[in-house]
This record gives structure tokens, sequence and C-alpha cells, in this order.
């Protein structure tokens, strides 16, 4: 069944995951419009597992197909804290924070990871995820981007994330390749 191609809601509060799902589905010839409604946040160490089960407690308020998304920050010298838990960590201790804890660390490799769950009430939920490695830089640098954009170089890369545009950084990113995933499906499932 084809529905309404040109939009897809967006369970997010997040202005900068907005627009950079904004950037990504315009490559596709979609809108994105945000769906305000409380994210229930369980704790998990997956963020696969916490996007499946957000989709399924919103999916009983939210009529219409929606996503929602979980992503983290994976550090392998700090057994990949702080995970699922980086909007937390970001709000406590902060982008300084994590710096500090890596201060002498020789291992920065890290690894972004998202999780998009799709929701509807013909298809159920639907995951799809997205992986960069890279490694965390030894200053903060860029004013770009969010959250912890100023600390993480993706592979191949000099620049932080927070030194590259939305629409570079949507190519390479976690959320993007998961993004992308989502959309390829739509698109075979005549979603679309």
């Amino acid at each position: 069944m084809r529905r309404d191609a040109a939009k897809l809601g967006v369970v997010t509060s997040n202005e900068g995951k907005l627009r950079e799902f904004r950037v990504l589905a315009a490559e596709y010839g979609v809108e994105v419009y945000p769906i305000r409604a409380r994210k229930p946040e369980i704790q998990a160490d997956d963020v696969r597992v916490i996007a499946t089960a957000s989709a399924a407690v919103l999916m009983q308020h939210i009529r219409e197909p929606f996503i929602v998304e979980d992503a983290g920050l994976f550090i392998d010298a700090l057994n990949g804290f702080p995970g699922p838990y980086s909007a937390y960590v970001l709000r406590t201790i902060g982008v300084n924070g994590i710096l500090k804890l890596m201060e002498g660390v020789r291992d920065r490799s890290a690894r972004f990871v998202a999780a998009i769950a799709y929701a509807d009430s013909e298809m159920g939920v639907k995951v799809f995820t997205g992986e960069v490695r890279g490694t965390i830089a030894t200053e903060a640098r860029g004013a770009g981007g969010f959250g912890f954009d100023p600390i993480f170089v993706p592979e191949g890369w000099s620049r932080t994330f927070a030194e590259v545009g939305p629409e570079e950084k949507s190519r390479i990113s976690h959320r993007g390749r998961a993004f992308m995933a989502l959309m390829e499906w739509l698109l075979s499932e005549r979603i679309l």
C-alpha cells in the first residue's frame, strides 16, 4: 500500500538530529517533520534494543508511521563507555569530561553507532543500524554538529564531525548510514 511518500515523522526534540534527518531525507525527496512525544528511556547496553522498545511504546500513542533513533559513542579504551548512555554523559561531564578520561590514553579508537526504529501499525517495528569507526581527538575542534561531534574524527579523515558541514557529515555518519538503509528498505517495500 502506498502512503503519503512526501513526509516522515521523527520522534525527537534534538534539533541537531532533526537537521541531519532533513538533509538525508531531502536526497530521497522526503520531508521530515518532528513529532513531539516523550520517548521512553529504557536502560540497555544496546542502542537497537533501546530504539525498538521506544518505538513499541510510542506506537500505542502515535497513529502515523514514524521513526525514533538512539545512538551512542563507544570508546574502545573505556570498554565501550559511554555507549548508550552518551546523552547522559554529555549532560553531566560533557566533551571535556571525556577528554579528561582519555588523557594519556594511547588507544583512541572509537565508533558511533545509531539505531533507527521505523514503526508502522501495518509493518510493526523494523530497526536499521549504522556505524562509523574513528578516533577521539585530543582536543575539541569545530563549531558545527552537536553532542560529541567536536571530538570524533571519522576513519580516514583529519577533521572532526564538528568541522564538516551537515551534508558532508550525513553522507558518512552512523545516523546517515542507518537512515539510508531505512530509506532503501522503504523504497523496496514500496512504502515510499
